[in-house]
């Protein structure tokens, strides 16, 4: 059977909103491939956007890499109907956020995930790009400018989105910025779903750029569906 919603509502529950938490999510074939024709979207299933769509309902901010805004092509970030509902329930806007980061902010304004924006999108970049850049996007979005190196500080990062109140954090990637995550012992929990898929090719892991190192993570929640899709929780095992 197909799980229904709720299922899935009480598959990825939080047990502790106060708690804060980074949570990945990713969709690969069953050869581990990332993408299929340079996206991740045809690899998934029913069940997988609906799970990305819970997940995002139970978000208080989703952040995802530029080059991964610019290779799915996304639009206006929205949820709908009783995720959208849920959210209020919960306390929460209807509509969560979406943080775009991007070292260089090598973006535009007219770009979709602007000009579709359902609620007005965070930029996260470094000081030096926001002070060549930034002023390009003062209609387009508020731009939080995390760390004086090249790349953005993602402790500075996480801590910016706290002052807002958005702990829970939902990346959805792209496998450069999970491995940064990674590298910087920031991830709390990772939902990834197997797609029953033989992909082949050169397309990469979820994970790029992180040192090799024995990160480890106890599985908490399994997931399946009539389509053979395996979608898998991972929490980090404390230390």
């Amino acid at each position: 059977m197909m799980p229904t919603r709720a299922e899935l509502f009480d598959a990825y529950a939080l047990a502790d909103r106060a708690q804060p938490r980074v949570r990945m999510n990713f969709v690969e074939s069953a050869d581990g491939a990332v993408s299929l024709g340079g996206r991740s979207g045809p690899l998934g299933g029913a069940t997988d956007r609906s799970v990305m769509q819970v997940l995002r309902a139970m978000a208080d901010v989703v952040v995802v890499g530029a080059g991964t805004v610019r290779a799915e092509g996304y639009g206006g970030l929205r949820v709908e109907g009783e995720d959208a509902r849920w959210r209020v329930a919960a306390g929460l806007d209807a509509q969560p956020p979406l943080a775009i980061a991007s070292g260089g902010l090598q973006l535009d304004p007219d770009d979709d995930v602007f000009t579709r924006a359902v609620r007005r999108p965070v930029i996260v970049t470094t000081d030096a790009a926001y002070r060549r850049r930034g002023g390009l996007f003062e209609s387009a979005a508020d731009v939080l400018a995390c760390g004086e190196a090249e790349t953005i500080d993602l402790p500075a990062m996480l801590t910016a989105f706290a002052d807002r109140g958005w702990t829970q954090v939902l990346c959805e990637g792209g496998p450069h910025l999970f491995g940064a995550l990674l590298e910087a012992d920031l991830v709390d929990e990772v939902c990834v779903t197997i797609a029953p898929r033989f992909v082949g090719g050169d397309a990469g892991r979820i994970v790029r750029g992180a040192s090799e190192a024995d990160r480890r993570f106890a599985l908490a929640g399994v997931v399946t569906d009539d389509e053979g899709f395996v979608l898998l929780r991972y929490a980090r095992t404390p230390a």
